[in-house]
């Protein structure tokens, strides 16, 4: 039992050292700090808007805004109508993203970004038929 004992203590002393060498290896040596340049909030109850900003020492800005709307019709169908942007930078390129969030979900452009092929000239007709027949 003894020879069972030094093993299982043993064992024991090499997890520990590995978690040990784990947390060690884990820490960061200088924490990366970004300060905050300018910085604005409103906030109006009354009307149910809100806007914000701010802007970083590192090239990140970001402004939003929006409002509480009426979705459905009942009360509780209500949700928030947003827009903003955001802003970056990434090695030598500056990045911006303009962004919209409401009943049709969230939809974000950009140079940056892809975006779809043109559609086909037949499909093209095959919609603009179904609208001018009241089915689209």
């Amino acid at each position: 039992t003894t020879v069972i004992y030094q093993n299982l203590l043993n064992m024991k002393s090499m997890i520990l050292i590995a978690v040990f060498l784990a947390v060690a290896a884990a820490q960061q040596e200088d924490p990366i700090v970004v300060r905050i340049l300018k910085q604005a909030q409103e906030h109006d109850t009354e009307k149910q808007e809100y806007k914000f900003s701010f802007e970083a020492d590192n090239g990140i800005a970001v402004s939003e805004s929006g409002v509480q709307k009426q979705i459905g019709d009942k009360a509780d169908e209500a949700g928030t109508v947003s827009q903003g942007t955001f802003t970056y930078t990434l090695g030598e390129v500056r990045y911006t993203v303009n962004w919209v969030a409401n009943e049709n979900g969230f939809q974000a452009t950009g140079d940056h970004l892809p975006t779809p092929p043109p559609l086909p000239a037949h499909v093209v007709k095959i919609l603009a038929d179904l609208k001018a027949e009241g089915k689209l």
